[in-house]
């Protein structure tokens, strides 16, 4: 797919299929991900691919709209050190994410975690330093084929409604 299609067909996944997602492409998802841009070059970024269902199951019940996650393959949580532009630098990351799965055919949904409630409990039921702050939690695995229908029809804002030239 080039990249201008893939950019505009790239859909929010919430239900999947039972397919697993072979290891190789999520190490080269997490690859992509990296080589996000990153402020000052500090690359703050630690990334947790959650495979496990008994976590996938726990940390979908702790989130307010991430209930989906226990049906998915699995969850990237993109995490970074607390520097100036640790969500800039997350955010790029996992729009990197959304956007190398996709890539894949493999379709995936943002739960949001920066600044939320849960995102420290989240931190903690994964195990890690108390430096890194959750920014996002993604979720991953093959689309359901009546969800690539539904996500079809969503309507988005013309071209006209969002972009002002001066």
């Amino acid at each position: 797919m080039d990249g201008i299609k893939l950019l505009k067909s790239r859909r929010s996944i919430r239900k999947y299929i039972n397919k697993p997602i072979n290891e190789e492409i999520i190490i080269d998802i997490i690859d992509c991900a990296r080589l996000a841009p990153t402020a000052r070059n500090e690359q703050p970024w630690i990334f947790v691919v959650i495979k496990n269902q008994e976590l996938k199951n726990k940390i979908s019940e702790i989130t307010d709209h991430g209930k989906f996650l226990k049906e998915a393959y699995c969850g990237i949580a993109v995490f970074c050190k607390n520097t100036k532009y640790y969500l800039e630098d997350g955010c790029a990351a996992t729009e990197n994410i959304l956007l190398a799965s996709w890539y894949y055919g493999i379709g995936s949904c943002w739960i949001a975690a920066d600044k939320k409630p849960y995102a420290e409990e989240i931190r903690k039921v994964l195990n890690l330093p108390q430096e890194y702050k959750l920014v996002s939690i993604v979720a991953l695995g093959y689309p359901q084929e009546d969800e690539l229908k539904k996500v079809q029809m969503v309507k988005k804002k013309s071209l006209e409604e969002v972009m002002i030239f001066k």
